[in-house]
């Protein structure tokens, strides 16, 4: 179990989206949740996202998987798993104490394995991430964040930037932790055989915003009505937009957001929309309610499928957004919330009276059916 060792809502207060900061020793005792061998197996199978990266005096060589791990160089190369809480149950488990940040705002778990000189190189990111030091050492260095940064192209799937002057300058040890908000630019090497575990958080863009919503009115075609004006005045100015006429246009675009109900909906959907694949297994042959039932009441446990993600609003708990859907319940399930979003596993004892609730048990067995949720071995 892990636990890390710094009082959260201090660190929130401190240093979230504000500074970079290094805080040793945030796991004591850490023992890395995966083996090198492990990881380099998740390497390997096409549906997990999985990078090589090396360097050769000034040239860079990056390939993505699945990987192959022959004829490999002796130093400088290092390679990643995006997402390795999708596909390791000791992996997701190093997730569990930064569950005090919101759910929808976390990405993913991306470990990396170095060899000595191994890294990526001078590079900004836009989301917010943890990098937990596992075994071996690390040199990080991270700058100030500014807008003049100078990218520098040595290879078309790398973003690097030309050297900056360090405000961070330190070596991880295992259980270090180093904190790096959006924007400022970093760069970590392992002085010995490394690996690093980075738990990612990812805000989104208006962009992607805008874009998503679009897509949802046109899917469910909403706003399927043309522009009316049956007291449209004759002009002499035939190129003229007039202003009454731009403001009744975007009254149009803006009506559609005058909705909440429709908002909450599509912004639950987006949001529990999982941007890396996940390690889905439908049951086979499909399970029925008496079955889920009698599996609970034998005393058994129910897993979530890692990476999961599963949301909703407080006011409406029995409206759930899983996996980019949502699913319904009658109100008083309103315990349903925190047993499918808030929690990893479920039991008898957890349940309580919701195992006797048909709804409830119709629509865990649907999920344990859909490869959601899954039986602990």
């Amino acid at each position: 179990m892990y636990q890390l060792s710094f009082a959260f809502d201090a660190f929130l207060a401190q240093y979230w989206q504000k500074q970079p900061t290094i805080i040793k020793g945030g796991f004591q005792n850490f023992i890395d949740p995966i083996s090198p061998d492990e990881l380099a197996g998740l390497a390997m199978e096409e549906e997990v996202d999985s990078r090589y990266i090396a360097r050769h005096g000034e040239d860079w060589d990056v390939r993505h998987g699945p990987l192959s791990f022959d004829n490999m160089p002796e130093d400088n190369w290092s390679f990643t798993v995006q997402a390795a809480n999708h596909w390791h149950e000791g992996a997701a488990r190093l997730v569990a104490p930064f569950r005090q940040m919101p759910g929808w705002l976390f990405d993913d778990l991306m470990i990396s394995y170095s060899t000595p000189g191994g890294g990526v190189g001078p590079h900004i990111d836009q989301y917010d991430v943890f990098i937990v030091q596992g075994s071996g050492k690390r040199r990080w260095r991270v700058g100030p964040k500014k807008e003049d940064y100078e990218e520098e192209f040595r290879h078309p799937a790398l973003r690097h930037i030309k050297n900056f002057d360090p405000i961070i300058d330190e070596i991880l040890e295992p259980g270090d932790i180093l904190y790096i908000p959006p924007g400022f630019p970093h760069d970590g090497y392992a002085i010995e055989t490394a690996m690093s575990f980075s738990v990612g958080f990812r805000s989104p863009k208006k962009q992607e915003l805008l874009s998503s919503f679009a897509d949802y009115v046109i899917a469910n075609e909403i706003g399927d009505v043309h522009y009316h004006n049956p007291d449209l005045p004759a002009r002499k100015n035939y190129g003229a937009i007039p202003d009454a006429e731009f403001r009744d246009l975007e009254n149009m675009m803006r009506s559609l957001l005058d909705h909440p109900q429709l908002l909450r909906q599509w912004m639950g959907e987006h949001l529990s929309a999982s941007r890396h694949e996940l390690d889905v297994i439908t049951a086979e042959p499909p399970w029925q309610i008496s079955e889920t039932y009698q599996f609970l009441e034998d005393g058994e446990t129910i897993n979530r499928l890692g990476g999961l993600r599963a949301f909703y609003y407080p006011e409406h708990p029995h409206i759930l957004y899983i996996n980019g859907e949502r699913f319904e319940l009658p109100p008083e399930c309103s315990n349903a919330a925190t047993y499918l979003c808030d929690q990893d596993t479920i039991s008898r004892d957890s349940l309580g009276k919701q195992l006797d609730h048909p709804a409830f048990m119709a629509l865990l067995t649907q999920l344990i059916n859909l490869g959601y949720w899954y039986p602990a071995e």
